[in-house]
């Protein structure tokens, strides 16, 4: 593990619906978010996207704990699964108010 990527938050196990627009397409792409922590992102998706890239999330968890929201992050991360999946992980910049 690279030692920027230690976690400084909690990380919360999920399994929700996520969508997701890179910052210069209005097209949005549903996603399954894996995890969510006070810093970062992760989800799997069937399209693959280069590392440092931007993009605008939004994700709406099945559980009244965590309410829905909107943020802009940045892929940190990107590795491919057994499946044809990738799994992404994103560091959050700023969450929309």
């Amino acid at each position: 593990m690279k030692y920027d990527e230690k976690r400084a938050f909690m990380r919360i196990n999920m399994d929700s619906e996520m969508r997701y627009r890179l910052v210069d397409s209005s097209e949005f792409k549903t996603v399954r978010c894996t995890s969510l922590s006070g810093s970062g992102v992760s989800f799997v998706s069937a399209q693959s996207c280069d590392e440092g890239i931007a993009m605008e999330i939004n994700i709406t968890p099945q559980s009244a704990i965590t309410p829905a929201f909107t943020a802009f992050v940045e892929v940190v991360r990107v590795e491919p699964l057994d499946n044809s999946e990738f799994e992404i992980a994103a560091a959050i910049k700023t969450i929309k108010g």
